[in-house]
């Protein structure tokens, strides 16, 4: 027979499980039982006497039951009578353990590690943990949940699924704020009362490089002076990056490159020094920016600018455009005119760099201010100095040269010969006589000159003399008979002012031609003088007695009433009388030449073909500077010098010259008395 009992594993022991006894038909003691148990640690049998003397057996606990260790428990009651032989009869006893909510969820671990990178997304399942419990049914059914955490702020990140265990995250996490997570997670059972398992989970945020590096300028001196020294601090920085790690070593450069550079000294602390020499002229101020690279990968990379302004010393002179500069004035500008403008340059800034300005002669070091006036003379070179107000003041200087630009305000005027008569020179074919004047726009002076009949054309009769007080093309003279208009017995030079025979001399000419002569510079408006040249026309012989006899009067006359012939030795008497004459005056002129290109002070000459250097250009002409052999070209006050100073206006080209002879004088150069 079996027998199936429940019993409550919580029973405690002493418990007692009443048995249904056995039964016997036979009587007396046969019918008397006594009851065995199979051995077990866990029961007992208890053996009740009755009033009529039966046995009534009782199950006792005697040790509590665990029924996640033996869950079923199996006996065999015996029971045996008292006959002879004794029978016996047996009945299995199965004793079913009922679960009792004894069991605690467990873990399978008491500690939980588990490392998780900083930028895993919300959701991201963390891990899983698992309790178990030996109970069963709804005692064996656990939940879990989250608790105790450390720092409280995990409790906003993290989460745990209360079925499955599963810890995930519902937040993002940042390494630079919690590196590590501390909590606890329970596991509790459905079971009456309830039982929960605990375990501990430590959860590590791993670095990633997702903090740039940061530049902070905690120390700036500026302005920095342009004469501070190489080394001189400029700016103090601190650097740092929240990473760790590699990701956290920060390394540091500085753009430009140059000039400035950096120096470290402490982790994380740097200093802009100068490594090189400012100029504040050139670059006034530097936008510096001071770059910052992580050692992640990829590296992230973050900049400070640090403006940095130059402060200007006064390390520049003032500086003019040009060392020399070449002024051309009017010589009629009114005093006070402003004859040019000179500017000098000081880059440096405020005080440093404004100037003033003088005049400063070089011989006796004395500055010029401009309350006093000078002679023209001393200005034709001088020096401006240009000094700026820094401190010590610098002085720059530049040599002004000034030329005096003629203008026409001279006429010409006609010249006396060398022997003391009027403006003519006496030539073959012609002799001068009376005493001339300078002519001048006001009138005209008469001159007088004699010319034989039959004279060949080309013959130089007389030559017109003139100067005038100007230069360059202002001094530059042509001449131009006036009268008579069209075609005459005479010609003059258009600018050697030579009066010559146009065409053989006729007696159908007259006894006089009367010439008005017009000498003319090139000046704008041109001024002239006029000149009136009387030309006696004589015969040979008549010609040679007024050279003979020419007297202050002007003219001689020849004598009249001669002989009808003349005898062989008187036309001999005259050819002697004319070749004596003729080279009496040659040596008188020559002497007299001779002894006014001698001691005659010389005020202008006229270059020779070497080319002259140029001084300066510009629009009204060009001046160009001669130390080349000269010779005279007239007689003036003043001593002769061996340089020219040459002036050529920018005019246009003289009218061609018609006579032959006229176009062996080419066109002069301008003069400038030096």
């Amino acid at each position: 027979a079996r027998k199936n009992i429940s019993l409550s594993e919580n029973s405690p022991p002493g418990s007692r499980l009443p048995l249904e006894g056995a039964s016997d038909a036979d009587v007396g003691s046969n019918a008397q039982l006594s009851y065995t148990l199979s051995p077990s640690e866990h029961f007992a049998l208890d053996l009740e006497k009755l009033n009529e003397g039966n046995t009534v057996p009782d199950l006792v606990l005697r040790k509590p039951l665990d029924r996640e260790t033996v869950p079923v428990h199996r006996l065999v009651l015996t029971a045996s009578d008292e006959g002879r032989p004794s029978l016996t009869g047996t009945m299995e006893l199965v004793i079913t353990v009922l679960d009792a909510n004894d069991m605690a969820p467990r873990f399978n671990q008491s500690v939980y590690k588990v490392q998780v990178l900083e930028n895993a997304t919300e959701g991201t399942l963390v891990m899983r943990v698992n309790a178990t419990d030996s109970d069963e049914g709804s005692n064996s059914e656990v939940t879990y949940a989250a608790m105790n955490f450390i720092p409280p702020s995990g409790r906003d990140v993290i989460s745990v699924d209360p079925q499955t265990g599963e810890i995930r995250l519902k937040g993002a996490l940042d390494f630079e704020e919690v590196s590590v997570f501390d909590f606890r997670i329970e596991a509790r059972d459905k079971g009456w009362p309830p039982l929960s398992g605990h375990c501990k989970v430590l959860l590590e945020v791993l670095d990633v490089n997702d903090n740039a590096p940061e530049v902070w300028v905690t120390s700036l001196s500026v302005p920095v002076s342009e004469d501070a020294s190489v080394g001189t601090v400029v700016a103090l920085l601190s650097v740092s990056d929240r990473d760790s790690g590699a990701n956290g070593r920060v390394q540091c450069s500085v753009w430009p490159t140059s000039p400035f550079g950096l120096e470290t000294r402490f982790l994380g602390s740097y200093s802009l020094v100068l490594r090189e020499a400012l100029d504040r002229e050139r670059v006034s101020e530097y936008e510096v920016e001071v770059r910052a690279e992580d050692g992640g990968k990829p590296p992230l990379r973050a900049s400070r600018g640090v403006r940095v302004p130059v402060c200007d010393v006064n390390d520049n002179a003032p500086a003019f455009s040009q060392a020399v500069y070449t002024v051309l004035a009017r010589e009629n500008e009114a005093a006070g005119a402003e004859l040019a403008r000179v500017w000098a340059r000081d880059p440096d800034e405020a005080g440093n760099g404004r100037v003033s300005y003088s005049l400063w002669e070089g011989v006796s070091g004395a500055s010029v201010s401009g309350g006093g006036w000078r002679p023209a003379s001393s200005y034709v070179s001088f020096e401006v100095r240009a000094v700026d107000a820094g401190e010590p003041p610098l002085v720059g200087n530049a040599t002004v040269q000034l030329f005096v630009v003629d203008e026409n305000d001279n006429a010409p005027v006609l010249l006396p010969p060398a022997g003391g008569g009027p403006g003519l020179d006496p030539f073959a074919g012609g002799v001068v006589g009376g005493s001339v004047e300078a002519a001048s726009d006001a009138g005209s002076e008469t001159l007088w000159a004699w010319a034989a009949w039959g004279a060949p054309a080309g013959q130089v009769v007389a030559k017109i003399r003139a100067v005038d007080a100007d230069s360059g093309y202002n001094a530059w003279l042509r001449y131009e008979v006036l009268e008579p208009r069209g075609k005459g017995p005479f010609r003059v030079g258009l600018y050697s002012g030579e009066v010559s025979t146009a065409r053989a001399l006729e007696e159908a000419d007259g006894p006089r031609q009367r010439l008005v002569i017009v000498v003319r510079d090139h000046g704008e408006p041109s001024r002239s003088a006029t000149a009136t040249l009387s030309v006696s026309l004589v015969e040979g012989g008549e010609k040679v007695l007024a050279v003979g006899g020419s007297s202050s009067s002007g003219l001689v006359l020849p004598a009249e009433g001669g002989a009808a012939a003349g005898s062989a030795s008187a036309s001999t008497n005259v050819w002697l009388v004319v070749g004596i004459c003729a080279v009496s005056s040659v040596f008188v002129l020559a002497l007299v030449l001779y002894g006014a290109s001698r001691w005659a002070p010389r005020s202008a000459v006229l270059s020779g073909p070497a080319p002259a250097t140029l001084v300066c250009a510009s629009e009204v002409g060009s001046w160009s500077y001669s130390q080349r052999q000269s010779r005279s070209l007239c007689v003036a006050d003043g001593a002769g010098k061996s340089d020219l100073m040459v002036f050529s206006p920018n005019l246009p080209p003289p009218p061609s010259v018609p006579a032959a002879k006229d176009t062996s004088q080419a066109e002069p150069s301008s003069l400038l008395d030096t």
